[in-house]
């Protein structure tokens, strides 16, 4: 048998928390590891003691067609990176990884394609203090950001929107 390298561990690690998602259009899960020890973890759902989208049966985001990328503020759930973020204290992310795995539920638990933190969850990881993010592209395949290529290359200065 052989052994699975780290990077992929903790994105496994990020998929099997992303289980506990309660949007019905993707699971999103992240894992917050520093000196390769988990700091935190965090899944998309609907903040504590509020109705679930799976326990109301519909999305207002998909119900209203706004686009990927687009109105945040009307979705029901907290992301997974910002449940993370929220769940550690920044002397704990400072210099640490994020690793994120989406779960496309509309496309037969594909991983989701394109993945990437929105806007506002750049902004969190920025000012968390988190290095670096490993997205899962497939159950091998990976991408790395250097959080410093968002502090670089501000999107929120060019106005475009999604991702």
């Amino acid at each position: 048998m052989e052994r699975r390298d780290k990077i992929n561990y903790y994105l496994d690690l990020a998929e099997m928390v992303s289980q506990r998602g309660t949007c019905l259009r993707k699971q999103y899960g992240a894992v917050i590891v520093k000196n390769d020890e988990v700091v935190s973890t965090g899944y998309a759902g609907a903040p504590r003691g509020r109705a679930n989208c799976i326990d109301l049966g519909y999305c207002i985001r998909e119900k209203l067609q706004i686009p990927r990328g687009e109105r945040y503020e009307l979705c029901r759930s907290v992301h997974a990176e910002a449940n993370a973020i929220i769940s550690a204290s920044r002397e704990r992310m400072l210099g640490s990884s994020l690793y994120l795995t989406g779960i496309d539920l509309k496309e037969n638990g594909n991983y989701v394609r394109n993945a990437n933190p929105c806007s506002m969850c750049k902004r969190l990881i920025i000012n968390a203090g988190i290095d670096q993010v490993f997205i899962r592209d497939d159950k091998d395949s990976f991408r790395l950001i250097t959080v410093q290529e968002w502090v670089d290359n501000d999107e929120s200065l060019s106005g475009v929107m999604g991702y």
